[in-house]
């Protein structure tokens, strides 16, 4: 989210971070955009009786500002249908992980595990199966064999901090739509991930 936000007031991403919503109160990153004059709201999942009314109140809390663009950043709860495809075409996540390999947790521990020779980062659209949605682009990194998980989840987070901004600027210049369930990248079906720097 700080590197999104670094971007937009650099004019590297051409539009404004409106609003960050978390649903844990102590969320870091809720501090960084009060300090930033952003304006934030804490939805607690706590504070409900099932995963359907969170999503509601989340969804009512985002479209108080009727967002271009919905880009979700460290937010560690599956979205049900309901929510995923009312903001279908306009929300985006980001993993760390060459996507399909290793949606989830622990991607980096997976990658040394499957000897793999190389790793990276995703964005995708987001949809109800947990990191599943239409893959837009993909940045790598080259796996070395003095890795750990974390020497190695740094160097993907050096490229999800500038994939993501990337990929968001693509799709408010009209480059990236959804349609149908898969992506178009300047008016034709993309049938492979962009691969970006």
């Amino acid at each position: 989210m700080q590197a999104l936000h670094k971007a937009s007031v650099s004019g590297l991403l051409q539009a404004p971070i409106s609003h960050v919503i978390a649903n844990k109160k102590d969320a870091p990153g809720l501090t960084y955009a009060r300090n930033n004059n952003i304006r934030t709201s804490v939805v607690d999942h706590k504070a409900f009786d099932t995963s359907d009314a969170f999503d509601q109140q989340l969804l009512n809390t985002i479209e108080s500002d009727a967002p271009q663009l919905v880009l979700l950043a460290g937010f560690m709860r599956r979205l049900g249908a309901s929510f995923t495809e009312h903001f279908e075409s306009r929300l985006l996540n980001i993993h760390p992980s060459l996507l399909p390999r290793y949606p989830g947790l622990h991607t980096h521990q997976q990658v040394l595990q499957s000897g793999d020779k190389t790793h990276g980062c995703s964005v995708h659209f987001v949809t109800a199966e947990l990191d599943a949605g239409p893959v837009i682009a993909r940045s790598v990194v080259a796996v070395e064999s003095t890795d750990t998980p974390d020497s190695l989840a740094a160097r993907v987070l050096e490229k999800e901090h500038r994939l993501y901004w990337q990929v968001a600027q693509y799709y408010l210049q009209g480059l990236i739509i959804w349609r149908d369930g898969h992506v178009e990248y300047q008016g034709n079906r993309l049938v492979y991930p962009l691969t970006l720097s």
